[in-house]
């Protein structure tokens, strides 16, 4: 039935209808994510930086490439969640994606800094707290918008690259030249302005176009 333009649940509806619809929605969409997997995925990455960093010794250097890594696994993961099943009719079909993606790659992504800041929690975590958050956020960023360019399957591209200009960036700290533009936030100080503002607009990038686009994907990935 339908008043003023705006769609209605028919009378006989029983109270909180359109609310178990939505979840229901958003449990599709997260299985057919493979999300539950994801978030183990992190676990998983968090577990291994902790028993790193407890049962590790490492130098200076060391010590700063460490977390990088654990990152870089997390973005991959996240970013290979944007891969759908069902290709270009679920793009004709659903309202409601844009939001259900733009959720479910903040909520990883949270999740991921956070498993990772905790993993750090009592031990010496190269960078500390702020560090974690800059990095995980645009290496994430750099993984969606590799997904919206070139498909899920091939999304791990983008953070393991740019993993490899970082760990070349962080070299060039201890031998020189060093290389101090703030888009490769991983070789600049925690506190530095600048890589946060670069990590955050890569981030932004990459989540308002998964979002509005989604992963470049066709059915079973052909």
């Amino acid at each position: 039935m339908s008043r003023g333009g705006a769609r209605t649940l028919p009378s006989g509806s029983p109270p909180g209808g359109a609310a178990r619809v939505g979840l229901r929605l958003a449990h599709l969409h997260l299985a057919s994510r493979r999300v539950p997997a994801a978030l183990a995925a992190v676990a998983a990455c968090a577990v291994g930086l902790r028993i790193a960093l407890l049962h590790g010794h490492w130098t200076a250097y060391g010590a700063r490439q460490l977390p990088l890594i654990f990152e870089t696994g997390c973005a991959v993961v996240i970013a290979a969640t944007t891969a759908s099943p069902f290709g270009e009719p679920e793009r004709a079909t659903g309202r409601w994606l844009p939001f259900l993606r733009l959720g479910t790659a903040l909520v990883l992504t949270a999740a991921a800094a956070g498993a990772l800041a905790a993993a750090g929690t009592g031990a010496h975590l190269a960078g500390g707290t702020l560090d974690v958050l800059r990095d995980t956020a645009g290496l994430t960023g750099l993984g969606l918008l590799c997904a919206a360019a070139l498909g899920g399957p091939l999304a791990w591209a983008g953070p393991a690259g740019y993993l490899m200009v970082a760990l070349y960036a962080l070299y060039t700290q201890w031998h020189g030249p060093a290389l101090t533009t703030p888009w490769i936030w991983p070789a600049r100080p925690p506190h530095d302005v600048g890589a946060a503002i670069c990590a955050g607009l890569v981030f932004a990038g990459g989540v308002l176009l998964i979002a509005v686009r989604g992963a470049r994907d066709t059915v079973a990935g052909s």
